[in-house]
């Protein structure tokens, strides 16, 4: 079963930017399509991103389009979510987890138990 660990989140100032990172691991990590989700205080988790194994479709929520770029590096068996212009309302616990696609524009459902996440907080 794919293991998978989030780091990156921390405190930063509205505008900046943060790279969170999800390391993975288990066998053939290039085979899964991943996603990132996030859960504010009060409020449900909601899919912010995703990637295919191979890198060929990344999809995003509406509300960080432009905002927000999802990578993958196979070879070190991590996914990447670069945080550019940073607002308040992005303040969460930031989630990675296999999901069960990325296409057509949408952010599939996840599968597998949710990790500890890593906290992102925008304030000034």
């Amino acid at each position: 079963q794919l293991q998978l660990v989030e780091s990156g989140g921390g405190l930063v100032q509205p505008g900046g930017s943060l790279r969170l990172s999800c390391a993975a691991s288990g066998f053939t990590f290039d085979y899964y399509a991943i996603g990132w989700f996030r859960q504010a205080p009060g409020k449900e988790r909601e899919g912010v991103s995703c990637i295919t194994g191979s890198s060929s479709t990344t999809n995003y929520a509406d509300f960080v389009k432009g905002r927000f770029t999802i990578s993958r590096d196979n070879a070190r068996n991590t996914v990447y979510l670069q945080m550019n212009s940073l607002k308040y309302e992005d303040t969460a616990i930031y989630y990675c987890i296999q999901v069960n696609y990325c296409a057509g524009a949408r952010i599939g459902q996840p599968r597998g138990s949710w990790g500890q996440g890593t906290q992102v907080t925008v304030s000034s």
